[in-house]
């Protein structure tokens, strides 16, 4: 009869490396979901600080991203500060602002204005290799 030898233990599989960096895009659509996706990101740079994130913003996902937008639990502005700090870029829908009637002065600074939202989000995933995210 043969003698069961325990397999050998598995090995832990190692941390990503600094250089393994992500292209990461968060889809935002709904700012109802913008706080959490802000903490997702965090979180994601915690782990992995060498990843490149970007926020597409488009249809009520922009609200967030507005001179003097808050929630209950305050400004926006000061969480995306944050964030661009890290090296977040977050991008807004210049034909959601066109057809709100507001100008791009009606977004923070921190935020850059794109011609449409939807469109970089596809360029994002088929001509620069980001993975899509959607909280």
């Amino acid at each position: 009869m043969p003698i069961a030898h325990a397999a050998p233990p598995a090995e832990a599989a190692a941390p990503a490396a600094a250089t393994d960096e992500a292209k990461v895009v968060y889809h935002i659509n709904d700012a109802s979901v913008a706080r959490a996706a802000m903490n997702n990101i965090n979180n994601e740079l915690n782990a992995s600080p060498t990843d490149k994130i970007v926020v597409v913003a488009h249809g009520k996902g922009i609200d967030f991203l507005l001179n003097d937008a808050k929630d209950d639990k305050g400004a926006y502005e000061s969480q995306v500060a944050a964030l661009k700090n890290r090296g977040v870029d977050f991008r807004v829908c210049n034909n959601t602002l066109h057809a709100r009637k507001l100008g791009p002065d009606a977004v923070i600074m921190e935020a850059k204005v794109v011609p449409s939202g939807v469109a970089e989000l596809a360029r994002l995933q088929a001509k620069e290799g980001y993975v899509y995210i959607k909280p």
